[in-house]
């Protein structure tokens, strides 16, 4: 047997104090986002029965509801009143109304669609499937949940705070008295990660304590929060600029954005700044800006690390496709691993709402005509092609719209990729690309420009593209093999094949810009192959075309488009480092999005630019045909245009535990590394804070000497430091080096999985000069 827990027995008069106090702590929380009175919020408090859905015979019902801090969701067993757990809203993707996953569509029957609703969580974490008990209430979730994750996510970084540090208050005042003994202000300071020693505690403790009654209530504990979030660092700059009566004005503001941030400035931006984000009335009034007001600007776009012109598309997307990096995913179906994790159309989801333009479909024949998509010979699980055709219909184009390409890896029979033709052009209506643009034979690929919001299919052809601008048809059936056989000529999957497949002409005949073919050599690639002929290539033998024949890879790629693959081996979905491949001019560099790992945090710190296209025009030197550069040897040319970067690591704000133990607190150090040609590949880190991760200080100088910018990134990482094992992962930001801005810079930090630690950021100063 058993045993539960018992909570202390309150009297009526304690149980009906703790609920006002309870009621009072949402109340507080309400108002700090912004949502005090809202009915929708109210009724996520209150919270209710919802039907938790895993199969067609777990079906059961979990009480849910939002805890007082508005950003914990809290669900218990109803029957046995143990089973309970919580979820961070910080942890939440985005809930979609309807039965849009594969567990509601396969285990619900179409009449729940109006009460069915799921969450679906960042990272690899499981969908939750839920039915409400009326479809009003199923709205009333939805757009409740909505409505908190949308105005927690639109707080200003200082309401941000104000918010988690409140919160932790409430969480260490165990008696809910509203009031801070000094061992509930201990217990605050571990949960915030500061571990200070206990005459530190005490001094603090007896500084806001000015009614000396042992406990810090009302303006005392506002006081504390005062000293807990004040900027030492901030406070230097501003007191250097501020000098019109100890406030910044207008000209002051000018005179930081030019001398410090170096920014092309004039007065009229330093009226719009403090007019924008200027926080006292009366400040603003007088055209001048306060310390909150300066602080508030800093956390802005505009004094982010990350250039803000970069944020929308300012590059040039009328040159030919195969002129752009390519934000390329590999076995897109895959949520886990490459052996038995779960395929799920949620993976092409995830890819696609993350920016990514070329997606990979592994098609097998199915049951009852029907072809299916998994990681054959595996025990990987199977969706359907049509199922997969209609999500990416859905959500090929709401972060981008430019082009989508879908790679086909075509293992089906020739009635069943008759199926998968119809099923795309279909569901893809006059969006799929089926033939060249205009009317005459091309001689290059069109743009992202005149491609946008089209899909392109990638596979193999049963003839030459010009044969459709012939009277003559030479359409003749040829013996199917994929494209990743065809680049290294997997011996050992071609024997598992009982028979060799034929090619559908159905299928063939949409394959127009990307015809799969067998890579021969450069000269062979030059002389006898297509501009929309392109071969994929293993990892393995890419990195080593890349190091061994440099010149001669980014020449082909001037031309033609190259896909490179992870290789076999990484059953684990792990990635390879996608830097010399993007280097040697590889449009289509894929990687396993599912995987959180360094590797794509470089993918998304490379696609951050240009309005999250997925698509990044290459330099210039790596779409001239006759380039002469090779990012092995560097010789003299265009792309040398040497940079001296430097970088003041000063400070960082508020960073997360990675253990769960209260007691457990971080002793952060930061590492700025530079990735790109191999001259300029290096890594530097400062020395570790101990036990310190709400505001730890370093203020160290670091110098690197870049050579090619135009292809190097620079990526910020925070670990909490550990002698005896390896340092593990805190928060992460990877940025073009063409993205940077000068000056004081707060740098957002993410998590391996690319979202955004709320609240966690670091601080520092960047100056880019040219080298001598």
């Amino acid at each position: 047997m058993q045993c539960v827990r018992r909570q202390p027995v309150r009297t009526k008069s304690q149980e009906s104090l703790y609920r006002a106090q309870i009621k009072t702590v949402a109340l507080n929380n309400m108002k700090l986002i912004d949502l005090e009175g809202d009915k929708d919020l109210q009724f996520l408090i209150n919270g209710g029965d919802l039907l938790k859905v895993r199969s067609g015979s777990w079906k059961k019902t979990r009480y849910f509801k939002l805890q007082e801090d508005c950003k914990t969701m809290w669900h218990e067993s109803k029957k046995t009143l143990k089973s309970k757990n919580t979820f961070s809203l910080d942890d939440i993707e985005a809930v979609r109304a309807g039965r849009q996953t594969e567990g509601l569509r396969k285990h619900t029957e179409e009449l729940e669609d109006g009460r069915a609703f799921s969450i679906l969580f960042k990272g690899r974490q499981k969908n939750l499937d839920l039915i409400a008990s009326s479809e009003e209430e199923a709205k009333k979730w939805v757009n409740g949940l909505e409505k908190v994750i949308s105005n927690m996510n639109n707080l200003t970084p200082q309401k941000k705070t104000e918010h988690w540090i409140y919160s932790s208050i409430r969480k260490a005042d165990k008696n809910l008295d509203n009031k801070m003994s000094p061992k509930e202000l201990k217990s605050f300071l571990q949960d915030i990660n500061i571990d200070v020693d206990e005459d530190y505690a005490e001094m603090l403790f007896e500084k806001c304590d000015q009614s000396k009654c042992g406990f810090l209530e009302g303006k005392e504990i506002e006081h504390f929060y005062k000293i807990l979030t004040q900027r030492e660092e901030i406070d230097v700059i501003y007191k250097e600029y501020a000098k019109t009566d100890g406030l910044m004005s207008a000209a002051d503001l000018l005179n930081f954005l030019l001398n410090e941030q170096r920014e092309d400035a004039s007065l009229n931006d330093g009226f719009q700044l403090i007019e924008k984000y200027e926080l006292d009335e009366n400040a603003k009034a007088k055209q001048q800006m306060t310390k909150d007001g300066f602080l508030m600007y800093l956390h802005q776009p505009e004094g982010l690390i990350f250039n803000p012109a970069h944020k929308s598309v300012y590059q040039d997307m009328k040159q030919p496709l195969n002129h752009y990096f390519i934000s390329s995913s590999h076995n897109t179906y895959l949520l886990e691993d490459q052996l038995k994790g779960p395929s799920s159309t949620e993976a092409y989801i995830k890819a696609l709402l993350k920016g990514c333009r070329c997606v990979e479909l592994d098609c097998w024949d199915g049951s009852d005509g029907e072809p299916v998509i998994y990681h054959g010979y595996t025990l990987t699980s199977k969706i359907l092609f049509k199922d997969v055709i209609k999500a990416i219909k859905e959500y090929a184009f709401k972060t981008s719209e430019y082009p989508v390409i879908l790679s086909l890896e075509n293992h089906c029979s020739v009635e069943q990729q008759k199926t998968m033709a119809q099923l795309l052009t279909s569901i893809l209506g006059s969006a799929l690309v089926t033939k060249p643009l205009g009317d005459q034979m091309p001689t290059h690929f069109p743009s992202p420009e005149e491609l946008k919001g089209r899909f392109i299919v990638k596979g193999k052809r049963l003839n030459k593209l010009e044969d459709t601008f012939s009277d003559e048809s030479k359409a003749i059936n040829e013996d199917s093999v994929t494209e990743e056989e065809d680049d290294e000529g997997d011996e050992e999957d071609r024997e598992k094949k009982s028979s060799k497949l034929k090619f559908a002409k159905e299928l063939s005949d949409i394959v127009i810009y990307c015809k799969s073919v067998p890579f021969h050599g450069f000269e062979d690639s030059r002389d006898k192959q297509s501009f929309y002929e392109m071969a994929s290539f293993k990892e393995g033998k890419a990195v080593k075309l890349a190091e061994e024949s440099a010149n001669d890879y980014i020449r082909h790629n001037t031309d033609k488009l190259s896909r490179i693959y992870p290789a076999g081996l990484r059953t684990d979905s792990s990635n390879y480092n996608p830097v010399p491949l993007w280097n040697a001019g590889c449009q289509i560099v894929a990687l396993n999005f599912q995987t959180p790992c360094p590797e794509m945090n470089l993918n998304q710190g490379l696609f951050l630019q240009n309005g999250q296209t997925g698509y990044i025009l290459k330099p210039s030197y790596l779409r001239d045909q006759d380039t002469e550069f090779d990012p092995i040897t560097l010789t003299k040319g265009p792309w040398l245009k040497r940079k001296s970067l430097h970088v003041m690591v000063i400070s960082a704000q508020q960073l997360p535990k990675v253990s769960q133990r209260k007691s457990s607190i971080v002793d952060p150090i930061v590492k700025v590394q530079i990735y790109g040609v191999p001259a300029d590949t290096t890594m530097v880190e400062t020395q570790y804070i101990e036990n310190n991760g709400f505001n730890p200080m370093w203020n160290e100088n670091f110098q690197f000497d870049v050579c090619v910018p135009d292809l190097a990134l620079v990526r910020f990482l925070i670990e909490d430091y550990d002698t005896a094992t390896d340092n593990e992962f805190i928060g992460q930001y990877t940025l073009p080096f063409n993205s940077l801005k000068s000056g004081y810079r707060h740098v957002p930090l993410l998590t391996m999985n690319g979202d955004l630690l709320s609240s966690a950021g670091l601080f520092v100063h960047i100056m880019v000069m040219d080298a001598e």
